[in-house]
């Protein structure tokens, strides 16, 4: 089996404090991707810059120290790493980390991936709705390697509950972030129209609260599993097709969202 792990740290030295390295050496995964690292990585501590087993590569932020970032740690080393979107204003924000392996079957890239937020203020729906238009064309791109032999995997924090069954309380949120009919459209084309595949969702079409993967810090929302599904694992199809199993890890809490990890029958492990 290969595994790919995917998880919004909400900071990765808070996220280190909480245990996360010692749950992680358990876990036996191949690829690690990592959201919301909100670090530059010349003040991440030897151990995270360089995770003992893995290959580590990080896309920061450079508009802002503390904010954003994303990461990816492999077990293998890549051939190709590529490291922005080519959209100038979130290529500085640090959303978007690609990593490609070589295959006789045509190859393999995982992509971890953090799509704006909006809930703060509406000029950041604003640019989440910018992100999500510029970004749709490249999903559609991607999709088309795959159609030439490439495998390709998204992981991260879309921001985006797709379904009714992906968050608690959905009839109160549908005017708020994270479940708007435009946000919940677009995840239906990419999924529809672009070909990717919801790997979770494949495998289990009716879960619901145990598919929660973010909460919000407010009241009892963990406590009482008041969650949203918002981190997902979009695969092309031929890559879904050899996915296993999906879990979320809920027994630590090391950020307000949890490690979604997928094992997959893939043939790249050494």
């Amino acid at each position: 089996m290969f595994r790919i792990l995917t998880l919004n740290l909400n900071g990765i030295r808070s996220a280190w404090k909480k245990g996360f390295p010692a749950w992680l050496a358990a876990q036996d995964a191949d690829v690690v991707c990592l959201q919301e690292v909100r670090a530059q990585e010349e003040d991440l501590a030897p151990s995270m810059q360089a995770p003992e087993g893995f290959h580590a590569f990080y896309r920061c932020a450079s508009m802002k120290r503390g904010y954003s970032g994303v990461a990816l740690w492999c077990r293998q080393a890549p051939e190709r790493i590529v490291t922005a979107m080519n959209v100038p204003e979130f290529d500085t924000e640090g959303r978007f980390l690609r990593i490609d392996f070589p295959s006789a079957a045509g190859g393999f890239s995982v992509i971890s991936l953090y799509l704006p937020s909006g809930s703060s203020a509406p000029e950041r729906q604003e640019a989440k709705f910018r992100f999500m238009d510029a970004f749709y064309p490249q999903l559609c791109a991607l999709a088309q390697e795959a159609r030439a032999g490439r495998e390709i995997v998204i992981c991260g924090d879309w921001n985006i509950a797709h379904r009714e069954i992906d968050l608690k309380n959905w009839k109160s949120n549908q005017k708020n972030s994270g479940f708007l009919p435009e946000e919940r459209d677009w995840m239906t084309r990419v999924l529809d129209e672009a070909g990717w595949v919801d790997v979770y969702r494949r495998l289990y079409p009716e879960a619901t609260g145990e598919g929660y993967t973010w909460w919000s810090n407010r009241g009892q929302a963990w406590a009482k599993n008041v969650g949203w599904r918002i981190d997902y694992q979009l695969a092309t199809p031929g890559l879904a097709a050899a996915a296993r199993a999906a879990s979320v890890y809920r027994e630590e809490r090391f950020s307000d969202h949890a490690p979604l990890v997928i094992d997959y029958e893939w043939p790249h492990r050494d």
